[in-house]
């Protein structure tokens, strides 16, 4: 079914533009080609947006299957109707499709069914005319009758939607501890959520989670309610017609019903919908700092000396060859003269570029020592790098495979000092959700975590681009349309054959066919290639129209990447044509500008007050360096060297009212904080970036 028209006015892109990249998705094509490559099918549509008709194209795909379902179901029990079948079909929306289904879904037996057993259908129809006069029937009758129209109630759609939108206006939610865990010390983590009593629309995403979490680990109790008499009184209206006996039993199974069945089953729904909103804003949260990080600024190939700090065991040391290979290792103790004069043998031995030093337990004592060891003798830049996930990948099973003869604490140096080098290369090894950049990682939707941030990594590989010839296994598994198989057929293949020389060497990898090369092609870069196009961004399907440019102006590709002159020549007006437009002429110059350029920022020197090194020597109106660690939708944490992040509030970030964090910071910039509030009991530290009044 074509769904182009649903999704271009759900999201407002034209549904040419949306039918096109639907085709594209179906062809198998990947998001970031498609954005990169195909800007004339699409209209320029970037990664989001695609992401977005993508998406809803599965939604849809979905909810067509379970209409279907619906469908069969109900004509099998003989009951659909033309009139039932035009509003199925016409239907898209979840929530209205399983309201029309309610009445026919199979389902346990209920009280209702009982007393339908017991022949009380007539009766309760009776009750339902709501006619004058008095009644006749037993209590037993009545009771059975009103379960029934109960039910009946429950089901109706009219009344789901009233009592549904009374929600959505009334819903607060309340909380109530659990007494008989209140004692337990890990309680005092939620204590904040224990009587709570807020409109459910306010709360925000992060605090949503959290009350979640408290009410799965057992410490709280919520509930979530409209406004009681506001339901009853919309129940009222579509069915109280009189005010008599019969009415009155329709009165007392209403509210019942109310009690029994809407209420419980609507609350479920927006505990589930807000669940569901909160795990959205969590995960793109979460997608935005992966992103910023693996975007992080790479120091580039030098011969680097990792340390991974610790007191007792002391430092790990590994020492990085300019491709990461591992040197040496060994281990210094810190303030031991003997681990001085190592340090510094070891810099001077091989030529040591830069030093990069875990930012973890015993990080500001390692600097200082660091420093101190090299003062006058050599002026080696030092690094403090996130060592978030070092652990993580120095245990795995990728670690064991690359250093199979060394333990954890080597593994671990060794990451330390890639991450350096090139933090994009070393990161995808590991699982993001272990990296530390999010918040309630593990209390939302699974599965829909683990795709934004696959989505997140890929587009980020593919933007950066990789050296077919250096990358690892792991970084090529990211290329638009590689994978696991291919990526390793790569790597066997230039190690069997030598370094590809050309970007159509690629062809010859087992498993490697047209359709991937296109996919893939355009990302990956040969930087010893004969043909300067293989290592650039432009694709090899356009490399004709860039031939033909530099022909026009008596040239070489060679001669038109490097004057700028020439360059300037170029009517790009007169290269337009029926599947080649503007949008991908103008990439194609950028490209020529800057050939295989990184587009991430120069690494920067950074470097804690000298004064500050626990939560004891902080005071309320302290200036500090830091750097944001991690950012959430109520503000970012800050590295300031105490060995425990400070929060900046969202109110506390600029002197002008914000809708997010990102707005003003990013993952691993460099700020300038002051201190405003002291938790020693708690370890908090409040911390501002507004301007001192």
């Amino acid at each position: 079914m074509d769904y182009s028209t649903l999704i271009s006015s759900r999201l407002g892109i034209g549904a040419r533009q949306v039918a096109a990249t639907i085709g594209l998705l179906q062809e198998k094509a990947t998001i970031p080609f498609i954005a990169r490559y195909r800007k004339e099918k699409t209209g320029s549509l970037d990664e989001v947006q695609i992401s977005q008709i993508s998406d809803l194209f599965e939604r849809f795909s979905e909810l067509d299957e379970r209409k279907q379902y619906i469908l069969k179901t109900i004509e099998e029990q003989g009951k659909l109707t033309d009139t039932l079948r035009e509003r199925i079909d016409a239907s898209w929306d979840a929530t209205e499709l399983e309201d029309l289904y309610l009445p026919y879904k199979p389902h346990r037996k209920t009280r209702a069914d009982a007393a339908r057993e017991k022949g009380l259908q007539p009766v309760a129809d009776a009750l339902r005319h709501q006619r004058a006069g008095k009644l006749t029937y037993t209590e037993e009758e009545l009771e059975g009758a009103r379960d029934i129209i109960a039910e009946e109630i429950a089901q109706d759609e009219k009344s789901r939607q009233a009592v549904r939108r009374e929600f959505s206006y009334t819903a607060m939610l309340t909380t109530k501890p659990v007494k008989a865990k209140m004692d337990e010390p890990e309680a005092q983590n939620y204590r904040d959520y224990f009587d709570l009593h807020e409109p459910l629309k306010r709360i925000p995403s992060h605090r949503l989670l959290a009350i979640r979490r408290a009410e799965k680990e057992g410490f709280i109790r919520v509930d979530i309610a409209g406004d009681k008499n506001n339901c009853l009184d919309k129940l009222a209206r579509l069915h109280l017609k009189a005010s008599n006996e019969s009415s009155y039993q329709v009165e007392l199974a209403m509210e019942d019903s109310y009690k029994r069945l809407i209420k419980p089953s609507i609350e479920s729904e927006f505990a589930a919908d807000s669940k569901e909103k909160a795990d959205e804003t969590a995960i793109r949260v979460f997608a935005d700092n992966l992103r910023q990080l693996l975007l992080d600024a790479p120091l580039g190939q030098k011969r680097v000396l990792a340390l991974d700090p610790g007191f007792r065991t002391g430092c790990k040391l590994a020492i990085l060859s300019r491709q990461g290979d591992l040197l040496k290792h060994d281990v210094v103790y810190i303030r031991m003269s003997d681990s001085a004069d190592k340090l510094r043998k070891y810099v001077k031995q091989y030529d040591i570029e830069a030093i990069s030093i875990g930012n973890g337990t015993a990080s500001r004592e390692c600097e200082a020592f660091v420093r101190m060891s090299l003062e006058g003798e050599s002026d080696v830049p030092v690094f403090v790098v996130s060592e978030n996930g070092a652990s993580v990948y120095s245990a795995s099973e990728l670690a064991r495979k690359e250093f199979p003869n060394e333990d954890v604490t080597v593994r671990g140096a060794v990451s330390i000092g890639r991450r350096l080098m090139d933090p994009l290369a070393e990161l995808v090894k590991i699982d993001p959700k272990s990296i530390g950049v999010g918040q309630y990682q593990h209390d939302v939707d699974q599965s829909k975590l683990r795709q934004a941030l696959q989505q997140t990594v890929e587009s980020v590989v593919n933007y950066v681009g990789v050296d077919v010839n250096t990358a690892s296994p792991y970084l090529l598994t990211y290329i638009s349309g590689l994978g696991p198989v291919l990526a390793d057929n790569i790597v066997r293949y230039r190690s069997e054959q030598g370094p590809f020389t050309s970007r159509k060497d690629l062809l010859r990898v087992p498993k490697m066919g047209a359709k991937t090369f296109e996919q893939a092609a355009g990302f990956l870069r040969v930087t010893n290639s004969d043909n300067p196009l293989d290592n650039s961004a432009v694709h090899p399907e356009r490399y004709g129209i860039v031939n033909q440019i530099a022909k026009d102006l008596g040239c070489s590709v060679s001669d038109l990447i490097k004057d700028s002159q020439k360059r300037q020549q170029i009517d790009l007006k007169r290269y337009v044509s029926d599947d080649v437009g503007m949008p991908t002429l103008t990439d194609i110059l950028h490209e020529l500008e800057k050939p295989g350029r990184d587009p991430r920022e120069q690494k920067e020197m950074f470097r804690f007050d000298e004064h500050v090194h626990t939560i004891d020597d902080l005071q309320v109106g302290m200036e500090l360096p830091g750097i944001v660690t991690n950012i959430a939708s109520f503000g970012a944490f800050v590295d300031i060297g105490v060995h425990k992040d400070g929060l900046v509030h969202i109110s506390q970030m600029a002197d002008r009212r914000l809708t997010s964090p990102n707005e003003v910071v990013s993952l691993h910039q460099h700020v300038r904080v002051r201190v405003v509030d002291i938790d020693k009991q708690r370890q908090r530290i409040q911390l501002s970036m507004r301007k001192k009044c």
